[in-house]
């Protein structure tokens, strides 16, 4: 499963659709980022900076996990790993969907290391400067999330891990839209996500790419 434009397109969709649950996650340190200025013009370089940081935690985190994806591959274990990765869209389907929230039992994988590193990220606020809201947001892409977590899992399954450093840029890249407008289109876009309709529409298109991704092929002996 390379990072072909239908994957990539794949992961931009996870974080477009996943919206509701980044505000809910980042929205509020986002907020002090871009609003705690007196002028908005200020804020707009900052809250850019927080989450071009924040999306660079997104590749770095997707081009080590995508080593170890190889590795495992190299190995012999690749038809697992794309089963896994298949099997974890289809799990992503069903928590954009809002009909079984399983993921979030990941967002406790990562409570040890996020221990050590919200101190370090409180000491940059407020972040006042281009440099300490870069830090702030390479930072806070650490935080805890099962979105995340299931997008990284999944992307190991790339084949390299440059591809899987991309399909997590592309899923940071599809959280922007949410994420740019927090505090002032914040609410449209969270009451848009949280349409049932389209919650359960993008929900299947994720399962279906899911069920795509499984190795039939190869599960069938041909």
């Amino acid at each position: 499963m390379a990072a072909e434009p239908l994957a990539f397109s794949m992961a931009l969709l996870i974080g477009l659709l996943g919206a509701t649950h980044c505000v809910g996650m980042c929205g509020g340190i986002a907020a002090s980022v871009s609003m705690g200025q007196k002028d908005t013009r200020r804020g707009i370089p900052l809250i850019i900076a927080y989450n071009l940081g924040r999306i660079s935690s997104y590749a770095v985190a997707g081009a080590l996990i995508g080593l170890i994806g190889y590795q495992i591959t190299s190995g012999g274990a690749g038809l697992v790993l794309r089963t896994l990765a298949g099997l974890l869209l289809i799990l992503m389907g069903l928590y954009v969907a809002q009909w079984w929230q399983i993921l979030t039992r990941l967002e406790r994988a990562g409570g040890i290391l996020w221990r050590y590193l919200r101190p370090l990220a409180s000491r940059l606020l407020p972040a006042d400067t281009l440099p300490k809201a870069l830090l702030l947001g390479a930072l806070w892409g650490w935080l805890p999330c099962g979105l995340v977590y299931s997008t990284l899992i999944w992307s190991s399954a790339a084949g390299h891990w440059y591809d899987s450093a991309l399909l997590m840029i592309g899923f940071g890249l599809g959280t922007l839209p949410a994420m740019l407008t927090t505090g002032l289109l914040a609410q449209q876009v969270r009451s848009l996500m949280q349409r049932q309709g389209v919650r359960s529409g993008a929900g299947l298109l994720i399962i279906l790419f899911g069920v795509y991704t499984l190795p039939f092929s190869a599960l069938a002996g041909h």
